[in-house]
């Protein structure tokens, strides 16, 4: 098989390793019941490390996808210091046992949240005299990945200084690191899944898949609420729920080989769990119903 599917944490509202509102082994347990293959890190330390990792992933027949790794690639001396966040959680992943490269876990890059930025760039991004510095430390970023025998991908944003399909293609151009092109993402910053998959295909190195919705965008939006209240509000809702064809999409993977990790941001808190569950059994049995 060239794709295997993955979960992941944020689905469920883990955003840190205290105070999740899900422990690891069951959230492990109902996604192997379900039918996943594998799940992102999360907050690394969620799943444990070292051996309590290998150990816990093994038990359920679970690969690991990768994990998120926020470094400020804006500010020399912030990437600089945020550098050991990086390495350690590249430590984390280079512990896990692979048999199959295409499936090795994949250090996931990204820009921490810039709040006065939300979906469609409504706040200026980079500066174009930026862009050099900026696009350079996301390679020397990339570079240390490698350096740890880990290929990275870079991961575009919503309320981020890579979020429009424009401030990808910069980051394309400017860089060799592959691309984790999140369908979610991209529909609400005003891009074509499809035509990135067409376009960018060649660049792409994991793929999140995530429907969404522009009409929760835009409500949100216009009563001044934040990247936070559009995921409350619904922004990002069950497999094919959502405006996003996708089937198109999966239409459109072509010879993609590696991860198809599902996401359906939730908040962190005050949530109904149960349900939230029954979504991920959903979008797992919706795949299943395309091929997947």
């Amino acid at each position: 098989m060239s794709i295997k599917v993955a979960n992941a944490p944020v689905n469920f509202g883990i955003y840190q390793v205290e105070g999740a509102p899900l422990d690891a082994d069951t959230m492990l347990g109902v996604l192997a019941e379900a039918g996943y293959d594998g799940v992102d890190s999360g907050p690394i330390g969620y799943l444990g490390t070292g051996a309590e990792l290998r150990e816990r992933l093994g038990r359920t027949g679970m690969g690991l996808a990768g994990g998120w790794v926020d470094l400020r690639y804006e500010d020399a001396g912030a990437f600089a210091a945020d550098l050991a966040g990086l390495d350690a959680a590249l430590a984390v992943f280079a512990s896990v046992p692979v048999g199959d490269g295409r499936f090795a876990p994949r250090p996931t890059l990204a820009c921490p949240a810039h709040p006065a930025r939300f979906a469609g760039g409504v706040a200026p991004g980079l500066p174009g005299e930026a862009w050099a510095g900026f696009a350079s430390r996301v390679q020397q970023a990339a570079d240390r990945c490698r350096d740890r025998g880990l290929e990275p991908v870079f991961h575009h944003h919503a309320g981020t200084l890579v979020e429009t399909p424009d401030e990808v293609e910069r980051l394309l151009e400017l860089t060799d690191v592959s691309l984790c092109l999140d369908t979610g993402h991209l529909w609400l910053a005003g891009g074509d899944p499809v035509a990135a998959l067409r376009e960018w295909g060649g660049r792409i190195g994991q793929f999140h898949l995530k429907d969404a919705s522009r009409e929760a965008r835009d409500r949100v939006r216009a009563a001044g609420g934040d990247l936070a209240a559009a995921v409350a509000g619904g922004a990002f809702p069950p497999l094919g729920a959502g405006e996003i064809d996708l089937t198109a999409v999966l239409g459109a993977l072509g010879g993609y080989q590696g991860w198809l990790v599902v996401e359906q941001d939730v908040p962190g808190s005050g949530q109904d769990l149960d349900r939230i569950l029954d979504d991920q059994r959903a979008n797992r049995a919706w795949l299943r119903a395309h091929g997947l």
